[in-house]
């Protein structure tokens, strides 16, 4: 039985054929139909997010099967590093990960290890029973999952930053995610992602991410922000979520139609 490659490509793959910065947003709610209606928007990429979400293992499953028949590369974020639930991430069939908090290159060495098999990494031996091997039907799966993996990291903290030249020069880490929210509190300016000071230690790590050879992206919902981080050389952004999308839109609906009411109500929460 040959090697049968997954159908669409790593998010790696993706962004080395890209002649143009790839588009994506977030899928933050959990829900399959929410998943669908961005997977068939016409974005190049979604992050499934369960760091910052209700977003468990079975629920990452549906979502990819939610989007499986749609023309996005989905990414999937994991809450931590944690060597076990990155190996059951990959088994239910997530094809690219985004490892959070990522502060020095031995960190992102240890995430490039969850993702391998021995001898190349720690990655527990299950694909017989995964969808990730399609239950033992990929032949030659086990030695060559790395070639369909791709593996990024998020900088977002003033180490992070510090080390990001070196973080992205390690072997089996395909790209870089900035993460202003994040990185903003850790430089005692909590909620002030736009600040001068964030957005300079942003493009630094853009650019020193970008002079080790890799692709870096970053978390930009403010229009003009994602455009300035685009100009200094990102390769991919986030622009919008499900649920931030779902929650203006109604606030615009509530403000059109119940004039002043809205706006009292969100500010007495």
């Amino acid at each position: 039985m040959p090697f049968r490659v997954a159908a669409r490509l790593s998010f790696r793959d993706a962004l080395a054929e890209a002649d143009r910065p790839l588009v994506g947003a977030w899928i933050s709610s959990g829900s399959p139909i929410a998943a669908e209606i961005i997977a068939g928007s016409g974005l190049d990429w979604t992050l499934i997010d369960a760091e910052h979400s209700p977003i468990g293992l079975e629920s990452i499953l549906g979502l990819l099967q939610a989007v499986a028949a749609y023309p996005i590369t989905p990414v999937v974020r994991v809450p931590s590093a944690d060597a076990t639930l990155i190996k059951q991430v990959l088994d239910v069939g997530a094809q690219n990960l985004l490892v959070p908090m990522v502060d020095s290159a031995e960190e992102a060495a240890a995430a490039v290890a969850a993702t391998r098999y021995p001898p190349r990494g720690i990655r527990g031996v299950g694909s017989a029973l995964a969808r990730a091997g399609q239950w033992g039907r990929i032949d030659s799966y086990l030695p060559r999952a790395h070639e369909i993996t791709s593996l990024s990291v998020q900088v977002e903290t003033e180490t992070a930053v510090r080390h990001a030249r070196a973080i992205a020069e390690v072997d089996g880490v395909d790209a870089v995610f900035v993460g202003p929210s994040d990185l903003a509190a850790s430089m005692g300016l909590l909620g002030q992602q736009e600040h001068p000071d964030v957005s300079a230690a942003v493009e630094r790590t853009i650019a020193d991410v970008r002079a080790a050879g890799k692709p870096v992206g970053v978390n930009a919902f403010t229009p003009a922000t994602a455009r300035r981080y685009l100009d200094a050389g990102a390769s991919f952004v986030l622009v919008a979520a499900d649920v931030s999308i779902l929650a203006r839109a109604t606030e615009k609906l509530a403000a059109e139609w119940i004039p002043g009411a809205a706006a009292e109500e969100r500010a007495g929460y």
